[in-house]
């Protein structure tokens, strides 16, 4: 293995009684490779000033990103299916709401002071058990989601492809490795090229029932549900739904994942930073 000397003061010689300091090829590569601030991309807690480089535009567009896991149709076609569109359309946007009011201020703070969940709920009073369950929690709901979200893309895979749904959990286990070892400087890059396309595969299909069968969606205002004996509000239905909503209210612990990246407000940048 190759070896060389490294004397921090090249001008002077070693000294008689010190020992010239050798560093190993494999430790020099490993020191770059732990000092690249793209690998490691503050993953946890603080996000200090100096990196926080990125336009509003670009941190809220890389949040955004949080709403495009296809497990939201799944979910949304379940709540139709089982509760009628009236409960719901009703708890969806009750939902919504909730979950905008309680994380307003979750968002704001992780934005303006860099902080992720953990260290927001240790500045809540909740000190370190209370961080400690907010991880656990917020982790738990992470593995659960990722594994919904690649047994959708495995069937996906296995219609569109023929792809064998074993090696379609295995591929999208693998393919998301990259992603998340370059931190949300890669997934910042990858929001920003495929939001549009994104947006424009929510309105195709909707566009392709209605040209195949253009009274596809003349009774979905009346659909009762296979769990409603009308199609008229019913409020056990209501909560039975909202409960369901409810449990994606944990999905803001990546939102102030993202947002501790929004970079400090000025009196120049408010507007941007509060629509952002």
């Amino acid at each position: 293995m190759h070896r060389e000397n490294v004397n921090p003061n090249p001008a002077t010689p070693p000294g008689p009684d010190e020992a010239p300091q050798r560093i190993v090829k494999v430790r020099r590569d490993y020191n770059s490779w732990v000092a690249s601030e793209t690998l490691e991309d503050y993953a946890l807690r603080y996000t200090p000033q100096r990196f926080r480089k990125w336009s509003e535009w670009r941190v809220a567009n890389t949040a955004f990103g949080a709403a495009s896991f296809l497990i939201l149709e799944a979910v949304g076609a379940t709540l139709l299916v089982q509760y009628g569109f009236a409960n719901a359309f009703w708890a969806i946007l009750v939902t919504g709401l909730i979950i905008f009011l309680a994380g307003l201020p979750i968002s704001v703070y992780a934005a303006r002071y860099g902080v992720d969940m953990d260290l927001l709920t240790r500045g809540a009073g909740f000190g370190y058990i209370g961080s400690t369950l907010t991880s656990l929690i917020y982790a738990s709901f992470t593995f659960i989601f990722f594994a919904l979200e690649a047994a959708v893309m495995a069937y996906a895979l296995e219609l569109a492809l023929g792809v064998p749904p074993v090696w379609g959990y295995l591929i999208c286990a693998l393919v998301v490795i990259p992603l998340v070892t370059h931190g949300v400087s890669a997934i910042s890059r990858l929001q920003l090229w495929s939001q549009p396309i994104w947006l424009l595969m929510l309105v195709v299909p909707f566009c392709f029932v209605v040209v195949r069968d253009p009274g596809a969606f003349a009774g979905i205002t009346h659909y009762s549900g296979e769990k409603g004996g009308s199609a008229g509000f019913d409020l056990r239905l209501f909560g039975a739904a909202l409960t369901v909503g409810i449990a994606l209210i944990t999905q803001m612990g990546e939102q102030a994942d993202y947002l501790r990246f929004m970079p400090e407000r000025t009196a120049a940048t408010r507007g941007r930073w509060w629509a952002g």
